[in-house]
């Protein structure tokens, strides 16, 4: 008996769940202004992987913290991954990652990164917008991610979109071994209004 209503819980609730989920992952190639200028958003590729990767070592003083067999991993995950890039000219310009855990609803960034030469034009933001309002659709309660605690620019960026520091990992980064600052955006419940 409780198998058939698990059975009949999930054909009824659970697939209503996972088409949202579908629809919010899903992501149509499309031309946007940000500050005066156009660029050219995309899902992310296997094929964008090499740009992913020089975008990395342009952003770290020439080393990659991620290497092409770990952002393959993570854009063969669909159901619960989702990479975004910003092009313009062809040329890749930025991009974010993020695991979205539907079980701490929790949206995850796991990965963002902006050209030097095209940081402080509003591409991190607006990459980060889209993954808080994908957090938001999907009703979940935070976004989350790391950031070197040397890195002032992204967090007074994290701050500006409302994020607080819950803590600190000791020797978080590969490499050289730096703190990472813990935060999170807590996104409030939508209620629906009653007329």
């Amino acid at each position: 008996m409780l198998k058939k209503f698990k059975v009949w819980y999930k054909n009824v609730f659970g697939s209503r769940r996972e088409l949202v989920r579908e629809e919010t992952m899903d992501v149509k190639n499309h031309r946007v202004d940000i500050h005066d200028a156009t660029y050219f958003v995309a899902k992310a590729l296997f094929t964008d992987i090499p740009e992913m990767i020089e975008i990395e070592r342009a952003v770290y003083a020439g080393q990659a913290p991620w290497d092409s067999t770990a952002f393959a991993n993570e854009l063969r995950r669909e159901k619960d991954r989702l990479y975004l890039v910003i092009r313009k000219n062809d040329k890749l310009l930025a991009f974010v990652g993020s695991t979205f855990d539907e079980r701490t609803r929790d949206a995850h960034i796991t990965n963002i990164a902006v050209l030097p030469e095209f940081q402080s034009r509003g591409l991190g933001r607006f990459l980060m917008g889209i993954m808080i309002k994908k957090a938001k659709q999907l009703n979940y309660k935070s976004v989350s991610l790391e950031v070197r605690v040397s890195n002032r620019k992204a967090q007074k960026l994290y701050r500006d979109l409302d994020f607080e520091q819950t803590g600190i990992k000791r020797g978080y980064y590969f490499g050289d071994h730096e703190d990472a600052a813990d935060m999170v955006l807590y996104l409030k419940e939508e209620t629906q209004a009653t007329d």
